[in-house]
């Protein structure tokens, strides 16, 4: 049996996708072209690969199963080009993350990784193409917030960061003790969309601040941490995310007594194994210990 590699890329981008008009537009074909090419595949392989549906196309336990070999062998066959042009043939650990988490993750992994003996890629997406992309075989770690399990992923909490209020140091409330969300509400606020708690947390706002004060709520955290340093507003926010400004004194954590005890869960996911991989490993053991740091331990 001869496969298309061509088919097999395919075959990645309507998984990752989630629609066969989507991987169709991409390449500029016609939805029935893409609709035929994936029936093709499917007669070579023995097995649907697809449940159609009004919304897109969800891949089969079997097409699950196959994601991997195919994702693999697209990446060896990219290797061995490279390898042929004369390129160095080191190996490859591809990193994804949320947006929100790339400045804690990326930075700290790739400058203890600086050395090693491997090329390092990295990827943000959400969650669930992350995670897609895990089975697939597309990347190798993951990193996400705390969300459902996964067949056939392994999933790690690295840390949980409690959502703390944060200030330039020369805001007006900076320094003061005993504050509580009366003193804050009518600030100019700015929270980070952290998740389902901040728009509870906004609607309890709502009910002490002037009704014609408008509240925003942003992603990604560079953004919220962008207004808290210059432009005076008061933005919540895991503390991880803002680590590295409060050592160094660029902002400054707001007592608030009364704040919503919220966290962000950050976890770690990858596709478990049977063959070693030296790299990837080396890259799980990097992120364990970094967060060892986070949990001060």
């Amino acid at each position: 049996m001869s496969l298309d590699l061509d088919d097999l890329q395919l075959l990645l981008d309507v998984a990752q996708l989630g629609s066969f008009s989507q991987a169709a537009a991409i390449r500029g074909w016609s939805q029935p072209m893409v609709s035929q090419r994936i029936a093709q595949l499917e007669q070579q392989l023995g097995a649907p690969l697809f449940q159609r549906h009004r919304r897109g196309a969800t891949p089969t336990p079997a097409c699950q199963q196959f994601l991997p070999a195919a994702g693999h062998a697209l990446a060896a066959i990219a290797e061995g080009r490279l390898a042929i042009q004369g390129a160095p043939a080191l190996p490859r650990v591809h990193l994804a993350s949320l947006p929100s988490l790339t400045s804690v993750v990326f930075s700290p992994l790739l400058m203890t990784l600086v050395d090693s003996a491997f090329e390092i890629r990295c990827n943000t997406d959400h969650s669930g193409v992350i995670m897609q992309e895990l089975l697939a075989g597309e990347t190798d770690i993951g990193f996400v917030l705390k969300c459902p399990p996964v067949a056939g992923l392994q999933m790690e909490l690295l840390c949980r960061a409690p959502i703390i209020a944060v200030a330039s140091p020369l805001h007006a409330l900076a320094g003061q003790q005993g504050l509580t969300l009366h003193d804050i509400a009518n600030q100019r606020l700015a929270p980070q969309q952290w998740g389902p708690g901040c728009d509870a947390f906004i609607q309890q706002l709502r009910r002490l601040r002037q009704p014609t004060s408008p509240l925003h709520a942003i992603q990604p955290a560079g953004a919220a941490r962008e207004l808290a340093l210059e432009h005076g507003f008061i933005t919540l926010m895991p503390a991880l995310a803002v680590e590295r400004d409060l050592e160094l004194g660029r902002l400054v954590q707001l007592d608030v007594v009364d704040l919503p005890q919220d966290h962000w869960d950050v976890m770690m996911a990858w596709r478990g194994g049977k063959r070693p991989n030296p790299a990837k490993e080396t890259v799980l053991e990097a992120a364990r210990a970094m967060a060892r740091r986070w949990r001060k331990e």
